[in-house]
């Protein structure tokens, strides 16, 4: 028996035209209030097995926090079933929940008792939850006096605590700092590994790449693909960045044009995956749009597939002379990928005036590339070490 199943599931939400908020307005002109139906979700069918680890993904609107709302029952759908087996714990909104002059104890019991613990149970849980909060003293303080990473840091203390079998959380750890968010990090990993299932958004791909077994892309209320993240999350990635483009444009057209990219292996043939450690061939092709030769230096960067820059270098800050380029041609750059861990890359590339620094032409994410080393070893780079 699967612990999530959804099944042709539709919503839709009332979008008004009429702007009026007043209770003599709603009064006196009821007959008048249009408004069309927005759809959501679009007939999703999908299951979630116990104990398995999935990720919701996808552009903001595109329906994950409702198919969360309607998998927790805060919600119902328009037509199609949702079957939950076991007790749910959800993180969905930032405090929702809490009563802001109730002090966090307070708010630990009343909180607690809406997942179904007893106040035994509570009580006796009640230390751990105030300990893994990290909120010490200002747990008898009104909530009202929290700042949202507290709220936050109390919220998910009592989530994991109620020995809940189904979790949903909505992005809410993107709140907390850095040292908060890799407890939470380590945590969930623990109830995975316990067997808890876990049902996550967030838009961190590196953050679900750790802790999913399974990613579910939403697109406009559909689901567009189910996979493994590893083979989802590229084409997800891929997609997001043909539709956003960088800010910064060249000022006038431009003499010349990134045209395409390509990485070589060691034996000269085209490759998209770096599995052992050696030196890859970065091709640039480029075209110019006049008989003169136009003068560019090369920026090159490598990104995470969660956007975080690995590497990046520009010709002039390292001293290289100008690219004289003229007609069609292609420019080279040996890199040793080895020291990136494993993961999906993508490059980015510019052309710019060497003197001014003026951007000639650009290509976001022109390629896309992954690293799957032989060692499970996580991380941003892979650091070679030898044990003694």
């Amino acid at each position: 028996m699967p612990a999530i199943s959804v099944s042709q599931l539709h919503k839709s939400f009332r979008v008004y035209a009429d702007g009026s908020s007043t209770l003599k307005d709603r009064l006196l002109f009821r007959h008048r209030r249009k408004y069309r139906l927005q759809p959501v979700l679009r007939g999703v069918s999908l299951e979630i097995r116990k104990g398995e680890a999935v990720a919701l993904i996808g552009r903001n609107g595109c329906g994950k926090s409702t198919l969360l709302k309607l998998i927790s029952r805060i919600l119902y759908p328009d037509a199609g079933s949702v079957q939950v087996h076991g007790r749910v714990s959800s993180l969905l909104e930032l405090g929702a929940g809490f009563h802001p002059e109730m002090t966090g104890r307070e708010n630990i019991f009343t909180n607690a008792s809406v997942f179904g613990l007893s106040h035994g149970e509570i009580r006796s849980r009640l230390q751990e939850i105030i300990d893994f909060s990290r909120l010490g003293d200002a747990i008898d303080r009104p909530v009202r006096t929290y700042s949202s990473g507290m709220y936050m840091r109390l919220a998910f203390a009592v989530a994991i605590h109620v020995g809940a079998d189904i979790l949903l959380i909505d992005e809410i750890l993107a709140v907390g700092d850095a040292a908060f968010q890799a407890k939470c990090m380590e945590r969930l990993l623990a109830l995975k590994a316990q067997g808890v299932t876990i049902v996550i958004v967030s838009h961190s791909m590196s953050q679900l790449e750790r802790i999913c077994d399974r990613s579910i892309w939403l697109e406009q209320g559909e689901i567009c693909m189910d996979g493994p993240p590893g083979m989802v999350h590229p084409y997800y990635l891929e997609q997001m960045g043909r539709q956003n483009q960088p800010c910064e444009q060249p000022l006038m057209p431009s003499p010349v044009h990134l045209t395409g990219g390509r990485l070589l292996d060691a034996k000269g043939e085209p490759t998209a995956c770096v599995t052992e450690d050696a030196s890859l061939t970065l091709c640039l092709h480029y075209q110019t749009t006049e008989d003169t030769c136009v003068q560019a230096a090369v920026t090159v960067a490598v990104y995470r597939s969660d956007a975080l820059l690995c590497w990046s270098s520009n010709t002039t800050l390292t001293g290289e002379a100008a690219f004289d380029l003229h007609g069609t041609g292609m420019l080279q750059c040996e890199i040793d990928m080895a020291p990136l861990a494993n993961g999906q890359y993508w490059v980015d590339a510019a052309l710019r005036h060497p003197e001014t620094n003026a951007l000639l032409d650009a290509a976001h994410r022109m390629l896309l590339f992954s690293v799957e080393h032989s060692t499970k070893e996580k991380g941003v780079v892979h650091l070679p070490h030898r044990w003694k």
